[in-house]
């Protein structure tokens, strides 16, 4: 069964029978956000069920779009925290991720500044690793993106699309090796990205993220995992009660081949582990947990189908 990522939108009235309806026909629902009278659902959808999600959200008003980014954890890294790196660019980039279904973290580098001192710890490289995703927003100037770019990439793992105020083909020729992916002409400037060009110029940088996503899904695939992510989320959600006690958002977050749980490791780690999943096999049959880099959370990781001969 292939699950596909998606979104769904309503009014409250009725959004019962929806929830329902996605759980029945094996579905999951990563978020729900109540916003006033509107709900919205971002959601994991049996392939060949979401037309009956359709026609069934269309007396209620209610609409249904593909989400590529839902169920992904994407680090928008920055040079750093201060006023001269952290202009409105690279905020409304982390936003509008949030807005079309992704968990947004924003990484802001202790040395990131300066061409001469500019560099990553290996706190900074491992929190980053634990991500889908990274997107590097760097500055204005060529050549210091040139300089910077082999240092602040250094023992990244997880696929990086990097943005900068060179057009796309400059930021291409200045990074060797390559990253997974350019978007040009986005600089620091001073105000929020109101502007019909600046909406569009975040939509093509939706569109690079979601172009290296597939690719990796693609990969995924070829060697599927033991397990969906989504479906150990609601086994966590169900038989660790004190998930539901957690005040950060979104307690278990769902990534591309396993989950952040935002419990601390010392403590639910075993219980997590024994939970079972079916026919005897529990999580720890089928992925790692380690300490999170990030606070002291719980990082799970599903192993593929060729280390565990175990689909379920």
């Amino acid at each position: 069964m292939i699950l596909v990522p998606i979104t769904y939108r309503g009014g409250i009235y009725r959004n019962n029978e929806i929830v329902d309806l996605i759980e029945d026909i094996g579905g999951y629902i990563v978020q729900k956000h109540v916003i006033a009278s509107e709900v919205v659902l971002l959601c994991f959808m049996p392939q060949d069920d979401v037309e009956i999600l359709r026609a069934a959200a269309k007396p209620l008003g209610g609409e249904v779009t593909d989400s590529p980014l839902v169920g992904t954890e994407i680090a928008v890294v920055i040079p750093s925290l201060e006023i001269h790196h952290l202009p409105h660019p690279a905020c409304d980039i982390a936003e509008y991720l949030r807005r079309l279904g992704a968990k947004s973290n924003m990484v802001g580098l202790a040395r990131g500044v300066g061409k001469r001192i500019a560099a990553l710890n290996d706190e900074e490289r491992d929190v980053i690793n634990e991500h889908d995703l990274a997107v590097y927003v760097l500055g204005n100037f060529e050549k210091c993106i040139e300089h910077k770019m082999p240092v602040l990439r250094r023992g990244i793992e997880a696929p990086i699309v990097l943005c900068g105020a060179p057009d796309t083909e400059a930021l291409q020729r200045c990074c060797d090796p390559p990253v997974d992916g350019y978007i040009g002409n986005v600089g620091r400037f001073m105000h929020r990205t109101k502007e019909t060009e600046e909406i569009t110029k975040l939509d093509e940088i939706v569109s690079e993220i979601t172009r290296v996503l597939e690719k990796k899904r693609i990969s995924i695939a070829k060697d599927p995992l033991s397990v969906s992510p989504a479906r150990l989320m609601d086994l966590i959600r169900e038989q660790v009660p004190e998930i539901h006690t957690v005040t950060s958002p979104t307690p278990l977050t769902v990534q591309m081949s396993g989950l952040r749980v935002k419990l601390p490791y010392d403590s639910f780690a075993e219980k997590i582990r024994s939970i079972g999943i079916e026919d005897g096999i529990t999580i720890r049959d089928v992925a790692d947990l380690s300490p999170s880099r990030m606070r002291d959370y719980i990082l799970v990781r599903i192993r593929p189908f060729s280390e565990t001969n175990v689909v379920v």
